[in-house]
């Protein structure tokens, strides 16, 4: 019976590393003329960007577009310089208003009145340095917060325009903690735009509202976003690390894309509850409240000198019901608490899998024995530690059944052979199974219950690996020694060595049930195959998968030495006769 459970175990990993492998979202690979753009500079508006329906704001805010911060060209109409005399409210220079708390580090230009740095101060990149939400790769992509319209001159006008500052920088909400920043750009008689910021450092969140006129009407705008959500995880991206990639709720559920499928539908709009993009730990995604949203997704591929892709981004385009915009923004890490104190829906963007029930308890109890270990390499430990502890009576039971099950293998040897010959659709094949089943009852033996019992703990184990492969508390987290970071793999590869040297002693603990030579060879090769499967996954699931081991293996001896060896149908009954007797005493 262990063969079955040996095998629906090496069956749910090798499906679990063959999803990662293959729909794990990768670089698209762009034409060449569109991956060249970004090194030609600013590009015309809407240039490279898909086509949108007649009426619907053009890409003026596309990558590499007009009024992204360099200087406008005065031989584009989009560009066009607007003449001092027909400016009412306007500033004379670029300049950046910094908000900067223990936090967050955010830096808006007025050119523009778009974001241009989003640092988090406590989550760092592989050099050390604040992760930065806004990719500073893209010195001529489009920034978040600059504006689309119908007419893309206007939008180019707008977003290459010197704002003004509202009061002349940003203002304090002392209780609420919030930050307060507005620009107003007016030209006589023409062009408009209104944009006020609400900023709060510890939910990361940006309140926008964004107007427009135009000869005093109110036109349609959107909000483009830019690239997101920055180009922080590039060199370690692997099957167990995701890029970037479209998420939105709909209707529901959450809804995932990634790039290759937004070349063809990048337009989601109904009843978006949020939407955005994100990648393995940060989200970049507007929370609209009622109304019909549209959002439009736009990905883009940079390339190295060799002509090889090095980083997917995903930028999306907002626009909601009525001329302006207003609403919050969220700009930060894939925190389930934060996320879930924006909006309970909000935690899924969080992709979990199948098993977020079961992942969503683990990690309260991971952060809470953190709360006291200190260490989330020892937190680790000691909830795997609890969790075995847990699952103690389903592993004794399934062992103690394999070891009833061995003790009767001969018997059952004996009788396949006597029907070896038989077809599969021979009606006499039905007594052989008669005979094994008889076999069974006498000795009161369930078949299933070696194998029922470790089933019953296959959604702890891939609810712990959900949790261990897509939580961000073990980003950047330290263990000991060389273990410098849970997220990454161990560079040395000393736990993965040290996992396969577990699973092979406890395989070799494991009451054998089958003599097929060719199954025996299968379970040699498992500890190696688990090996490979293990080098470049997280330290963090490495951890648990070996204490996992570990403790099994000491479980698998007391059980060994609690109901001693296997024995043959005789021994074993004589041995359950002394047992009773003994008890009768």
């Amino acid at each position: 019976m262990e063969k079955r459970v040996i095998v629906a175990v090496v069956l749910s990993f090798v499906v679990l590393y063959a999803y990662q492998a293959m729909f794990a979202p990768k670089p698209v690979v762009r034409p060449k003329s569109a991956q060249t753009e970004l090194a030609k500079g600013p590009a015309a508006p809407g240039a490279g960007q898909p086509s949108l329906p007649s009426g619907q704001p053009s890409g003026s805010g596309s990558y590499g577009s007009a009024g992204t911060g360099a200087a406008p060209d005065s031989g584009s109409p989009a560009a066009a310089v607007v003449p001092a005399a027909a400016l009412e409210v306007a500033d004379t220079e670029a300049r950046d208003i910094v908000i900067e708390t223990d936090a967050l580090r955010a830096v808006f230009t007025n050119r523009g009145a778009a974001l241009t740095s989003w640092r988090l101060n406590h989550y760092r990149d592989r050099a050390g340095r604040p992760v930065d939400l806004v990719p500073q790769s893209l010195p001529d992509a489009a920034k978040p917060f600059h504006i689309e319209t119908a007419d893309g001159a206007i939008a180019a006008r707008a977003n290459a325009a010197l704002f003004q500052v509202v009061g002349g920088g940003p203002s304090r909400d002392e209780a609420k903690g919030t930050y307060l920043v507005a620009f107003e750009y007016r030209e006589a008689g023409g062009l408009s735009v209104r944009k006020t910021f609400t900023i709060d450092p510890a939910r990361f969140t940006v309140r926008a509202a964004v107007s427009a006129e135009v000869g005093g009407s109110p036109i349609d705008v959107s909000v483009a976003m830019g690239p997101s959500p920055g180009d922080i995880e590039t060199s370690e991206k692997s099957q167990y690390m995701m890029g970037a990639r479209a998420s939105l709720y709909r209707d529901g559920k959450v809804e995932r894309h990634d790039a290759s499928a937004l070349l063809t539908q990048p337009v989601m709009e109904g009843q978006l509850r949020w939407a955005g993009v994100d990648d393995h730990y940060f989200l970049s995604a507007v929370l609209p409240g009622a109304g019909n949203v549209r959002a439009e997704y736009r990905p883009l591929t940079t390339q190295d000198a060799a002509g090889q892709a090095l980083h997917t981004f995903i930028g999306y385009t907002v626009n909601l019901p009525g001329p302006g915009v207003d609403a919050t923004f969220f700009l930060g890490p894939k925190d389930f608490d934060r996320l879930k104190s924006l909006d309970g829906e909000l935690v899924r963007a969080i992709d979990y899998g199948m098993f977020a029930w079961l992942v969503v308890p683990l990690l309260g109890a991971l952060n809470w024995v953190n709360g006291y270990v200190g260490n989330y390499g020892w937190s680790i430990i000691v909830l795997t530690f609890l969790i075995n502890v847990a699952i103690f009576p389903l592993r004794h039971k399934s062992v103690v059944s394999m070891k009833k099950m061995q003790e009767l293998k001969p018997q059952i040897d004996a009788i396949q052979a006597r029907y070896g010959k038989l077809k599969a659709t021979d009606p006499d094949k039905q007594k052989m199974n008669q005979e094994v089943m008889e076999v069974y009852k006498k000795a009161g033996v369930n078949p299933a219950s070696g194998c029922v019992p470790m089933l019953l703990t296959m959604p702890i184990l891939f609810a712990f690996y959900s949790m261990l492969a897509y939580s961000i508390e073990l980003r950047g987290a330290p263990f000991a020694l060389w273990i410098t970071d849970l997220s990454v793999y161990d560079p040395f590869y000393v736990a993965p060595i040290l996992t396969g040297i577990t699973m092979f002693v406890q395989q070799r603990m494991t009451p054998q049930t089958s003599a097929d030579p060719v199954q025996q060879k299968m379970f040699m090769l498992m500890p190696v195959i688990f090996t490979v499967m293990f080098l470049w996954a997280p330290s963090g699931l490495n951890i648990y998968w070996l204490v996992n081991n570990v403790l099994a293996i000491a479980q698998q001896y007391f059980t060994n030495r609690l109901i001693g060896p296997a024995r043959p149908p005789r021994q074993a009954a004589e041995r359950r006769i002394t047992k009773q007797s003994n008890g009768s005493v």
